[in-house]
């Protein structure tokens, strides 16, 4: 059996970092695929057209219900007018929602109105063993940074989440909050017993409710890819985390018609313009996460790493932004040539003194949290950019957070992505195209807060990128 010709999926990523976890779903199994910061252009479905996967990034999760019925719909359009027979918004591995800010129930609601409703369901699937994240009977769990893994209301990070704080690991519950719409269940023992079909027929209407696939283990995950691809009609649409990308690579791999990595062999690849040089990066962090704070410590105790805080409160000021760009540009410099890597962060963890202050310092700025948050993004985007241009030589970003991902994609002027090989779990290492000369060649790192090992940057400055993109123009 073969897979049909062209786009097997098109994807609108809820956040930056969280986009780029599909890209390394679908590297593992070989599916071509492209991520876009805009709606891609003709000449953009030229230059890959042998893409199978098109995704385009964007910021829903830090939004609100308005911002989102005024966005996604052309969003959602442009990915239907490419003719992918599964539209996937595509959600944090943690569910980050709220009725008020990121509502994934909003987000289907939308979809719904505009692509694959006459398929009588919208599959859920949440769950991910590659990024230890699993689902059973509804409820949702994680592991932490620690590796042990916990009910997601009972999880250190998530249950603390300073924007949305996780109080409800019954998905099917957390969901009602956020849409009217019917919400079902088929769990991993159906999923198992191979009944998962028969449970849909009973389940699918033309209400079209919303049905979660529990994914336990890599048994469940394949079977839930099955379900997916054999209940997909012409169109349908689904609000998954990259749990459905990885649930449709193995099915594919059991039907043997996945592909190998990189398509094609390594004899196939273009030559990596970088290799045997020494890998010159910089990394940059608006994460509060725990893991992140953890990262960090690693990397500034290795000695491979300069630690420099931002002076949030400064970045919040007008007057203060441009001298604090100015002063991490110039301890950044200083770092790369005493040969170590500059490592700008905002905090270290949510028990950071700087984490405390935050709200009060955006309240004497004037500013509301999401608004302080952007300017922290902004500045490390610029700090970025400045040393992109004064260093010819950095070959590589490590960025983490998705408001600081989404920031220094537009300072730097960059169109998308695509993998230049797998590193740490749902954070490859990507090459970045651009109509900008000077970002040709640019390996980006973009990082979920609880994603990857303590040792992430180490590793992430180390690898070698093997697999460069062949029409990086």
């Amino acid at each position: 059996m073969t897979l049909p010709a062209g786009l097997l999926l098109a994807y609108y990523g809820d956040d930056f970092t969280g986009s780029t976890d599909v890209l390394d779903a679908f590297a593992a199994a070989g599916v071509p695929t492209v991520l876009f910061f805009e709606p891609p252009t003709a000449a953009d479905l030229q230059q890959f057209a042998a893409a199978r996967c098109i995704g385009l990034a964007g910021t829903a999760r830090s939004r609100g219900p308005a911002w989102m019925a005024a966005q996604l719909p052309g969003a959602f359009d442009a990915l239907a007018r490419l003719g992918p027979p599964l539209l996937q918004y595509k959600v944090c591995s943690t569910f980050d929602s709220s009725p008020e800010v990121g509502s994934i129930g909003r987000a289907i609601d939308l979809g719904l109105a505009r692509f694959g409703a006459e398929a009588g369901w919208s599959p859920v699937i949440v769950g991910a063993p590659p990024l230890r994240r699993y689902q059973a009977f509804g409820h949702l769990f994680a592991a932490a940074g620690d590796g042990v893994v916990h009910r997601l209301d009972r999880h250190p990070t998530m249950q603390r989440h300073p924007v949305t704080p996780m109080g409800e690991s019954d998905l099917r519950a957390h969901l009602a909050r956020q849409t009217s719409r019917r919400i079902e269940l088929i769990d991993f023992v159906q999923l198992k017993a191979g009944r998962g079909a028969e449970r849909l027929a009973a389940l699918r209407g033309d209400d079209v409710p919303i049905v979660l696939l529990d994914v336990i283990d890599d048994e469940s995950l394949a079977a839930a890819g099955r379900l997916v691809w054999e209940q997909r009609g012409s169109a349908l649409f689904s609000a998954s985390s990259s749990g459905l990308d990885h649930a449709l690579a193995a099915h594919w791999r059991q039907l043997g018609t996945a592909g190998e990595w990189p398509p094609g062999g390594d004899a196939a690849a273009p030559a990596d313009p970088h290799a045997g040089r020494d890998v010159r990066c910089v990394g940059v962090s608006g994460s509060c996460s725990p893991v992140t704070a953890a990262q960090i410590a690693v990397a500034l105790a290795s000695g491979r790493f300069d630690g420099l805080r931002v002076d949030v409160a400064a970045t919040l000021q007008p007057a203060g932004l441009g001298a604090e760009v100015e002063r991490l540009v110039a301890c950044a410099r200083a770092a790369l040539r005493a040969g170590r890597a500059p490592l700008v962060y905002s905090a270290r963890g949510p028990d950071d003194p700087a984490v405390g202050a935050f709200d009060a310092a955006a309240a004497r700025a004037g500013l509301s949290r999401d608004e302080a948050a952007a300017c922290i993004g902004r500045a490390l985007g610029q700090v970025l950019r400045h040393l992109l241009d004064e260093e010819p030589a950095l070959t590589r970003l490590l960025v983490v957070g998705g408001d600081s991902s989404g920031a220094v994609v537009s300072a730097l002027g960059l169109r998308g992505l695509t993998v230049a090989r797998p590193l740490a779990p749902g954070a490859p290492l990507c090459w970045a195209f651009s109509h900008d000369a000077r970002r040709k060649g640019l390996e980006l790192v973009l990082k979920g807060g609880q994603m990857g090992s303590q040792r992430f940057f180490l590793e992430a400055a180390e690898v070698q990128g093997r697999h460069a993109e062949a029409s990086n123009s």
